[in-house]
C-alpha cells in the first residue's frame, strides 16, 4: 500500500546510502552541512509520515512494521559512519552502543511478543528518547559543518543524555517482556 506516509517512510530508509556518502568525509565540512540538511529532511518525513497516516486514516501495516525499522537503519548509519570515521572516539562510543544494543534488543522483544500476541506500545518517554537521541545525532553531524566547541560539547551532552534515555526505556520494556516469558 503505498500511500503518501509510506512512501516518506520509505524515502528515509532510501536516503542512508546517500547521507552516509556525504558523512564519509568528516574534513569535509560542506558534505557534513549537506548531510545535516538531509538528516533534519529525513527526521521531518519521521515526523510527518506518522503524522500524516493518522490525520488521513491511512494507517497500515506496512506502514507500522517500516517506520521503526526506518528510524533504526537511519541512527545505526549515522553511528557506524561517525564512529567509523573518527569524529566519535574513545569514551563516546559507549553512548553509541548503549544506543545500538538497547535498538537491537528491543527490536528483538517486539518481536517475540509479537509472536504471543502481546504488544509492547511506545512509552513517552521512549518518544522523548528518540528525540532527543535524533537532535544529539544531528549536533554531531553540525559539528562536522560548524566546528564550534560549544555545539560539541551541546551535542555530546545531548547524546549522553540521550544514552542514559535509552538505558531507561530499554530497562522498562526489558521489564514488561520478561512478564510474558516463560521462567
Amino acid at each position: 500500500m503505498l500511500t503518501l506516509p509510506n512512501i516518506l517512510t520509505l524515502s528515509r530508509i532510501i536516503t542512508v546510502p546517500l547521507l552516509a556518502a556525504f558523512l564519509w568525509w568528516p574534513e569535509w565540512r560542506l558534505g557534513y552541512g549537506i548531510a545535516f540538511a538531509i538528516y533534519c529532511l529525513m527526521g521531518v518525513t519521521d515526523y510527518f509520515d506518522g503524522y500524516l497516516a493518522r490525520a488521513q486514516g491511512t494507517v497500515s501495516k506496512l506502514g507500522v512494521f517500516l517506520d521503526p525499522i526506518a528510524d533504526k537503519i537511519m541512527v545505526a548509519a549515522v553511528l557506524l559512519i561517525l564512529a567509523g570515521r573518527g569524529v566519535i572516539t574513545d569514551l563516546h562510543l559507549i553512548p553509541a552502543l548503549v544506543i545500538l544494543v538497547r535498538e537491537i534488543a528491543v527490536s528483538g522483544l517486539r518481536e517475540f511478543l509479537g509472536g504471543i500476541q502481546v504488544s509492547l506500545p511506545v512509552s513517552r518517554l521512549a518518544k522523548w528518547k528518540t528525540t532527543l537521541q535524533l537532535v544529539s545525532l544531528g549536533g554531531l553531524i553540525l559539528v562536522g559543518a560548524l566546528p564550534y566547541a560549544w555545539l560539541w560539547q551541546a551535542a555530546l551532552a545531548a547524546f549522553w543524555v540521550s544514552a542514559a534515555l535509552t538505558l531507561i526505556t530499554g530497562w522498562d520494556y526489558l521489564r514488561v517482556g520478561l512478564r510474558h516469558m516463560d521462567t
